[in-house]
């Protein structure tokens, strides 16, 4: 599976656990189309990263319908804090 690929299965999007070079691409996407990192605002751009907080973005993608920052919520709901704290500092690259 490509990380950088959309995922339309839920059960392959819940086992993949990604590395940090291998989600910064969809960050960046998401970065491509709002300055202000979209509904992940306070994960990529405010460093909260808390089970609590990445959820309560999933929830706000899906009320939204943003595809991409569902996708990306979920997949940083299986990373470690210290990855998603890596994937914030590193969100520019």
């Amino acid at each position: 599976m490509n990380p950088a690929e959309p995922i339309t299965n839920l059960k392959d999007m819940l086992a993949l656990k990604p590395t940090v070079p291998e989600l910064l691409p969809l960050v960046a996407a998401i970065y491509s189309r709002s300055v202000v990192g979209c509904c992940l605002h306070i994960v990529l751009d405010d460093e909260n990263i808390r089970d609590s907080d990445v959820k309560f973005c999933l929830e706000r993608a899906k009320e939204r319908g943003h595809v991409d920052c569902l996708q990306v919520a979920t997949l940083l709901l299986r990373m470690s804090k210290t990855q998603r704290k890596q994937t914030a500092a590193r969100k520019k690259i």
